[in-house]
């Protein structure tokens, strides 16, 4: 399997959440780190707190001129990650009979089309023995009543890993669909209602609690290392797709 040592990897989200920690990561692994996220003071909080070997650049990924802008000044890289998401209030019954269709075609933004403007404009600075690797949701394998589009896009998704991985050959494409993390996401939740949430959401599943992004991390660097490994998804979910 690769070392990542030397190596240079580009995290699209990287200021918070799975992103840090898979930017965390992969510095520990002696590679170095171009953050990009929407926020310029996250940006600087990120790369202050990761040191030597982080840098970092703002970047919209609703907006292609800003994409194109950010992998314009980039240096060549080994490796994409795009762990960037945005899936608005999904807790919003979305009743076919009464969709607001424009509203609705928002929820493909940033995780499908911001995927893909990043893919598109990083491409030609990934090397060909690369990867690339985006960010789903369960939701993709477990849908529930009500949620119909954001169940969609993230099949989108996972359709889009397989053609790309075909598409870009040699450069591999893959995904990862984690499960419940406890991230900063979760900050606007009491603990104690975020606690007996997840608990909840969690107890049928054979490991019964929501995971760390330090544990999701370890798929990311799997998949950057793992070099026969492209079109795949990799699910990280604590069992929740079981049961």
């Amino acid at each position: 399997m690769a070392s990542l040592r030397n190596q240079t990897i580009a995290v699209i989200g990287g200021s918070s959440g799975i992103g840090f920690a898979v930017a965390s990561a992969a510095l520990a692994e002696g590679a170095a780190v171009l953050l990009g996220s929407s926020s310029e003071a996250r940006v600087a909080d990120a790369v202050e707190r990761l040191g030597d070997g982080a840098s970092g650049r703002t970047v919209d990924v609703t907006d292609e001129g800003s994409v194109a802008a950010f992998f314009d000044g980039a240096p060549d890289l080994d490796h994409l990650v795009f762990t960037a998401g945005d899936w608005g209030d999904s807790r919003a019954p979305q009743i076919v009979a009464e969709l607001d269709l424009n509203a609705a075609a928002g929820v493909f933004g940033v995780r499908f089309w911001g995927a893909v403007r990043a893919i598109k404009h990083a491409s030609a600075r990934l090397r060909a023995d690369g990867s690339v690797i985006v960010t789903n949701g369960s939701i993709a394998h477990r849908p529930r009543r009500g949620a119909a589009i954001s169940s969609a896009m993230a099949g989108a998704i996972e359709h889009l890993v397989r053609a790309l991985a075909v598409d870009l050959a040699p450069l591999r494409v893959n995904c990862i669909c984690p499960g419940y993390v406890v991230t900063e996401a979760w900050d606007a939740m009491p603990t104690a209602d975020r606690e007996a949430f997840l608990a909840r959401a969690t107890e049928r599943q054979p490991l019964p609690r929501a995971a760390d992004p330090a544990e999701i991390a370890e798929a990311y660097l799997y998949l950057m290392r793992g070099t026969y490994s492209t079109g795949q998804v990799l699910i990280a979910d604590g069992g929740m797709t079981l049961v």
